[in-house]
């Protein structure tokens, strides 16, 4: 049976709260001269002691052997089923900033980048250059003019912003233009079958013209596109879990993807104290939170193993702050690994943390890798989490006679 399906038809109303604190990329590594891996490096007493009082388990964001991005490793942990429900990079950037897609748009996230002298990317991510160097970029880019298609250019948060392609005869399926390296050109845009070449023509002609506007910029000299997409249809969580969800997120993708998947976007907030006070704010409005802190995925694409301790300390800090509001089920986990020794995200299972009044507890005393490879979850696909937090909010009803 659908899981969906299933979830809807065993439903239970009642007025417990169940928190999902994730923090991006968590998983990690053992480093070579300790054999410690970033969260088990990092002095995370609070993670610790519901490690103590929760049940633990590693969790497959896709399937085994499957490095996931960032979209389907969060439908996963939604509950949806990443392999049956697509979505792309740029539908979730253009929604996290509340640009409405309309029927047969094309969405592309954007990175700006920077190119050498012979033309190979040298920085993908143009120096991270801050909101107050890449906004102006973005408003050079909506001189572009492709015939017979409506442009628009968005900015999203630092180097990313999102262009939407509208008009007749367009799809989404199309090769990304980043090839993922360094000392390498910008890939062209290729579609994947007949139905997209026109998107394919249409990126070509608008990266063109933009090369010759950003042309001279120290760092921001190019762009990469990625997740060309339009927008999905996907069951709303209301329906699926007979929750009233909200999302409480920093990054404009994620509130996309909490968008799309039905939740309420809550606030403003750009630091991880504001979260922080959005949910304690919220707290009587909702059942399910979504709280996610992205922190941890950059410093790990970074591969600055050190950064990445860092921020999981930070996030360790406000772990108090929610288990203050006595939620009735609490998860903490990631939507994939970003190891620091790999500089991207990988296949690994994350490690997961769930704690409820009505968990078996395991014998786990700390959360991280090696812990969670022994937890009383074992290994698990991540379209299950869902269903183990309706379980232990008592929000699921028995089965069959």
């Amino acid at each position: 049976m659908d899981i969906h399906k299933l979830t809807s038809e065993l439903q239970v109303k009642n007025d417990s709260k169940i928190v999902m604190l994730v923090m991006d990329g968590v998983g990690g590594l053992p480093r070579t001269f300790d054999g410690k891996t970033e969260l088990e490096t990092a002095n995370t007493p609070n993670l610790d002691a519901l490690a103590v009082r929760g049940v633990q388990g590693a969790s497959i964001p896709v399937m085994l052997g499957i490095t996931p991005g960032s979209g389907p490793g969060h439908l996963g942990l939604f509950g949806y089923d990443p392999l049956e429900f697509l979505i792309g990079r740029g539908a979730l950037e253009a929604t996290g900033i509340g640009f409405e897609l309309q029927p047969g748009d094309v969405a592309v996230r954007c990175n700006f980048c920077t190119l050498d002298e012979a033309g190979n990317i040298s920085d993908r991510r143009a120096g991270r250059i801050p909101n107050d160097q890449s906004v102006p970029l973005v408003d050079k880019l909506r001189q572009v003019a492709v015939p017979g298609v409506e442009t628009f250019v968005e900015p999203v948060k630092e180097h990313r912003f999102v262009v939407v392609f509208r008009g007749e005869g367009l799809s989404g399926d199309v090769a990304d233009t980043d090839p993922q390296a360094t000392g390498v050109p910008p890939l062209n845009p290729v579609a994947h079958d007949q139905a997209s070449e026109k998107t394919a023509e249409v990126a070509s002609k608008f990266l063109d013209q933009a090369k010759q506007i950003l042309a001279g910029q120290p760092k921001a000299n190019f762009l990469t596109m990625r997740g060309f997409a339009a927008k999905p249809h996907l069951p709303p969580y209301h329906d699926v879990y007979g929750l009233k969800a909200a999302a409480i997120a920093v990054y404009p993708m994620y509130k996309g993807l909490a968008r799309l998947v039905g939740m309420d976007v809550v606030g403003q907030a750009k630091t991880l104290e504001e979260q922080m006070d959005l949910l304690q704010e919220h707290w009587d409005e909702y059942d399910f939170f979504f709280v996610h802190f992205k922190y941890t995925d950059s410093t790990g694409e970074d591969g600055n193993f050190d950064a990445k301790v860092q921020r999981i300390e930070q996030l360790d800090a406000a772990v108090p702050r929610i288990t203050a509001l006595k939620p009735d089920v609490l998860i903490v986990t990631g939507d994939h690994s970003t190891p620091a020794f790999m500089k991207g995200h990988s296949w690994h299972p994350v490690p997961t943390l769930l704690v409820s009044e009505r968990c078996r507890p395991d014998t786990c005393q700390q959360y991280n890798e090696t812990e969670s490879t022994r937890g009383g979850l074992g290994q698990f696909e991540a379209k299950y989490l869902m269903v183990l937090a309706l379980a232990n909010a008592e929000r699921l009803t028995k089965y069959g006679a």
